[in-house]
């Protein structure tokens, strides 16, 4: 499967926005945007005019980085959300964040989309007791998401279970039983990705 193997932080850069790819280290001074606040490259230090397309653009490319998507996956995320009843917008952010690398990422039990990608991959999971290690899986309310037993003792998940954790809304955490379960699907005003979903609207439907 393709997959984006390039320095994390460069996106967060080409974008001017910090995307959280890296945990912990976003919140750091050895954040990359935080040292060299401009694009990377050559010419990135210089001034350039944005035209419409060009916002919706980085608009698009920005909700992809985030949620650590290629174009195809993307587009056809976009896609399915446009067939659905409601509002596309709402609808794609809505898919995006019931994935289930997001939704392992916002019960805590990673500290970026990228490792909760990488812990779904690994076999660490499993959604009411059956095995899930496919980061695009869908997650629907009333699915519990559960470390595997074996994965308990794991340095990584044995820390977990010291922590507070502030989940989202729409899902509830048990820490000491590492696990969690999607209560409803996330309203718009409950997704705090700095997204202006429209402008990926209106990119797609020219």
């Amino acid at each position: 499967m393709a997959r984006y193997t390039d320095a994390s932080c460069k996106l967060c850069r080409r974008e001017a926005q910090k995307l959280f790819l890296k945990g912990d280290r976003c919140y750091s001074q050895k954040c990359a945007l935080e040292r060299r606040a401009y694009p990377p490259g050559q010419h990135g230090q210089g001034r350039k005019k944005t035209s419409d397309y060009g916002l919706q653009l980085r608009e698009k490319q920005k909700a992809k980085r985030f949620y650590g998507m290629l174009e195809k996956q993307f587009r056809n995320t976009f896609e399915k959300a446009a067939k659905k009843k409601g509002i596309t917008g709402d609808n794609l952010l809505v898919l995006l964040e019931t994935r289930l690398d997001n939704v392992v990422f916002r019960m805590g039990f990673a500290s970026s989309r990228k490792e909760a990608r990488q812990l779904v991959n690994h076999g660490h999971f499993t959604i009411n007791g059956k095995k899930a290690d496919i980061p695009s899986m869908t997650v629907v309310p009333g699915s519990v998401v559960a470390v595997k037993k074996r994965s308990h003792k794991s340095p990584k998940f044995e820390e977990i279970k010291e922590m507070q954790i502030s989940a989202p809304p729409w899902v509830s955490v048990e820490v000491s039983k590492l696990e969690g379960t999607v209560l409803t699907l996330p309203k718009r005003e409950e997704i705090d990705t700095p997204i202006a979903e429209h402008l990926i609207v209106e990119l797609y439907s020219k």
